[in-house]
């Protein structure tokens, strides 16, 4: 059928609409801000690696990343009524800190050491360090001593580390026998281990030796001087009991980037950690 033919045409627009114009958000910037944040921490961490030593990167590295108990008494029980069981050392945490005096495991990194006896412990290698340090300011002589003397705390305990110097050695030659200045040191070293009552170990070191040598004299150099450390301390008033341990190193530990170097010519005297109370039951 066909229209009226006065009927005005029928014009249909469409108009196209783009969506997403103008505005466009902010999740770029926020992704953005990341990388950068992140890029800063990157050349942060690179400039505090190149700039500090290595200790100062182990304290760091421990400041990040505590190894502190939850408690002093690991649970040996479960759920909200934990506490000890007999197999609390199994489950302790290896703080340190977690196992209980009355069955410390020797398999265990914890040594039933409770928060008191460590804080005994550092208390008392801090009095015998400033003893040490303390006999420096009596007389020339004993300052002249006491320039062969490093102290330290370690794992195993107080270490004091007498060493040679290049015009005052320890030992006649390249033999094991004291010096006057070995005895002295001896004496000293005796009389400040006095105020303790722990256990001792001696250790041994030498410098490295030329391989050109048919017989290389260092591990019987360092065992033999060892051993003379040991009678010395023990005729200067050290009750032989309290010896625990003589050892001989050789040359394999310098404390020195020149492996021959008259430094590392050196005794360790240890005063050894205190042992854990054992119980009598079970062959604990």
């Amino acid at each position: 059928m066909a229209g009226p033919g006065n009927a005005a045409p029928v014009i249909i627009k469409r108009k196209k609409v783009i969506s997403g114009g103008g505005h466009h958000g902010g999740a770029w910037k926020v992704a953005y801000a990341d990388f950068v944040t992140a890029m800063m921490a990157f050349f942060l961490l690179m400039w505090l690696l190149n700039a500090t030593t290595e200790k100062q990167r182990k304290g760091l590295a421990d400041y990040f990343n505590p190894t502190v108990p939850i408690s002093r008494i690991s649970g040996g029980g479960e759920g909200a009524f934990g506490g000890d069981s007999v197999f609390s050392e199994d489950t302790m945490t290896k703080s340190g800190l977690g196992a209980s005096n009355q069955r410390a495991t020797e398999s265990n990194a914890a040594r039933g050491e409770s928060g008191a006896d460590a804080a005994a412990e550092a208390k008392l290698a801090q009095d015998l360090q400033q003893a040490l340090r303390a006999r420096g300011g009596e007389s020339m002589t004993m300052e002249r001593l006491l320039r062969h003397v490093v102290t330290k705390v370690t794992d195993e305990g107080l270490v004091v580390e007498v060493f040679d110097l290049d015009d005052s050695p320890l030992f006649v030659g390249d033999g094991g026998v004291p010096t006057p200045v070995l005895r002295e040191l001896a004496q000293v070293v005796s009389e400040v281990f006095s105020l303790a009552v722990n256990e001792i170990a001696v250790q041994g070191h030498v410098k490295n030796y030329p391989i050109t040598l048919i017989d290389n004299p260092a591990w019987d150099l360092s065992s033999e001087r060892a051993q003379a450390m040991r009678v010395l301390v023990v005729e200067t008033g050290l009750q032989p009991g309290r010896m625990q341990r003589i050892a001989g190193f050789a040359d394999r530990k310098p404390v020195t980037s020149e492996p021959m170097a008259e430094r590392n010519n050196r005794l360790e005297v240890i005063l050894l950690r205190s042992r854990p109370q054992r119980s009598m039951l079970g062959g604990y």
